[in-house]
């Protein structure tokens, strides 16, 4: 190994030319502008093709971002998958999903969905919603019922009504005498049920007691109940209390024994927690009151190492040649470091969607505990606390491959808070120059700079001519900066285009370590 290498990722923060609701160019980054000007770098691509999905039209996302930086090659994602899987016929003449209609038809079950309604391309696409309501009907189910969680992150703050308007007329086309189909429950997905790394279990229970046992503020259509949460709340989409929907107080579509039940989001770190939920006989993270008996599917399997959930309609990209086991087989020691919110991307994603580690010697992982706090309340979030781990494991000496995630770019930028966003850059930026100052004197040590998708360098969206800008939430299409700090040897870029997938071959082009040959080419000659 000719040298260690230190990567930060800076979630969320990627490069805007325009200053238009741009907190990163907002923001004052000494540490980042002495970087710039002193050590080569270059911006590359986090989104679309670069990390397996569908189109350049598609943003990227944590998730597919992490696939990419830790296996350095290009692997069909998300909704990618899901689309080759719906086009071939896969997805409807596998098990699972033969298991899910002759259970309803065995029973006089209702078949169940559930699952992100938007076309955001980051959890969920509503045309995969779309494609199973007419399987259904095609192969002989008879009930359907509908439970939305409104996005308003990956797509305008305020567009719920935009898509339910578009299930509403494909509900329109598809109901008949023999086929009942509504929308039986919903909520912002950043109250009830989208929670992730067992951050906030109440969101989960929440989302259950609407769902499944159709406890919950009773409204009599999805419209009237956003409509009506919007005036009381001023909450926009990500953000409203949840609602059942149902007549003379009574809902339309709780979920019973003999019911099927399929969770259609792609991602998987929001789908982990309802599907153990439904999976799990002992589960023990809140009372569900009662459980019933359903055949439950995800769309993915959202963790393969913990088999949740036990059922799935399409089957994950088999990653392999991750740089992780590289790094392992050449007996480098590697430490990981994030807190909770980021904390899977820097291990389970980054290991190619793998719980375990490649090696329980040469692999440290570790977790800061996040604050259960808005993040526009504390915008620095746990920069500091990750800072001092990556700090003591680069004088520890022990480990040639160091790697931490700054979610604050992201986690704030979700917010739509633009002066929070600022902040949240600006905390990072203290950070990158901590370690900076901690890499003084340890010429063995590359520090590479990077983030997996922007956020916090778009915060507002174009406003039409009089009227008021409003707040963006959702990831950008920009490019994100990589750069090279390399105090002893000069480095030169490559010719492009580059993407995430490039960084992994960088990395062990710094450590001359043999590199795969299906992994993408290195960003530096």
């Amino acid at each position: 190994m000719d040298k260690k290498v230190v990567l930060i990722v800076m979630d969320g923060i990627g490069q805007n030319l325009s200053e238009y609701g741009n907190a990163v160019k907002a923001a004052k980054t000494p540490a980042l502008d002495f970087l710039t000007k002193t050590y080569p770098y270059t911006f590359i691509k986090a989104h679309g093709t670069a990390v397996g999905l569908p189109s350049d039209d598609d943003m990227g996302n944590s998730e597919v971002g992490h696939n990419a930086l830790g296996c350095g090659q290009i692997y069909s994602q998300g909704a990618k998958l899901v689309n080759e899987s719906i086009e071939s016929g896969k997805m409807f003449q596998n098990e699972t999903w033969q298991e899910l209609v002759s259970n309803c038809k065995q029973n006089n079950g209702t078949l169940h969905f559930l699952g992100l309604l938007s076309d955001g391309n980051v959890h969920s696409n509503i045309k995969h919603l779309f494609a199973m309501m007419e399987a259904a009907k095609k192969d002989g189910v008879k009930k359907c019922r509908i439970h939305i969680l409104l996005d308003g992150r990956d797509v305008p703050a305020t567009s719920a009504l935009k898509y339910v308007d578009e299930l509403e007329n494909e509900i329109a086309n598809l109901s008949a005498t023999d086929f009942d189909v509504r929308i039986a429950s919903g909520g912002g997905r950043m109250q009830i049920t989208m929670d992730r790394y067992e951050a906030n279990w109440a969101m989960v229970e929440l989302g259950w007691k609407t769902h499944v046992l159709g406890e919950g503020r009773l409204f009599s259509s999805a419209k009237e109940a956003i409509e009506t949460l919007r005036k009381e709340t001023g909450a926009i989409d990500q953000d409203l209390p949840p609602f059942v929907i149902g007549e003379n107080g009574t809902p339309c579509g709780t979920t019973e024994d003999g019911d099927s039940f399929v969770l259609f989001n792609f991602r998987g770190d929001r789908a982990l927690e309802i599907s153990h939920a439904f999976d799990d006989e002992d589960f023990t993270a809140f009372d569900r009151k009662r459980h019933p008996n359903v055949v439950y599917a995800g769309m993915l399997q959202y963790d393969g190492d913990l088999k949740i959930p036990k059922k799935y309609l399409v089957a994950p990209p088999h990653i392999e040649n991750t740089l992780s086991e590289v790094l392992v087989k050449a007996g480098i020691r590697q430490y990981a470091v994030s807190e909770t919110q980021k904390y899977g991307h820097v291990t389970y994603f980054w290991n190619g969607n793998r719980s375990e580690k490649f090696s329980e010697e040469l692999e440290i992982f570790e977790e800061i505990p996040s604050d259960i706090v808005p993040f526009e309340q504390r915008p620095w979030m746990k920069a500091a606390e990750i800072t001092d781990k990556v700090i003591e494991a680069i004088e520890s000496g022990k480990y040639g491959f160091i790697r931490a995630n700054f979610p604050n770019g992201d986690m704030v930028g979700h917010t739509g808070n633009f002066q929070a966003a600022v902040i949240a850059v600006e905390a990072v930026d203290l950070c990158l120059a901590r370690i900076l100052n901690a890499l003084e004197g340890k010429d063995e040590y590359v520090l590479l700079v990077t983030a997996d998708h922007g956020n916090a360098d778009e915060m507002l969206e174009k406003a039409k001519e009089g009227s008021d800008p409003k707040p963006k939430t959702a990831h950008t299409l920009n490019p994100v900066p990589f750069i090279i700090a390399d105090k002893t040897e000069k480095r030169e870029i490559g010719e492009g285009p580059f993407g995430l997938a490039n960084v992994a071959a960088t990395v062990t082009k710094i450590m001359n370590v043999d590199t795969p040959k299906m992994w993408e080419a290195s960003i530096i000659k």
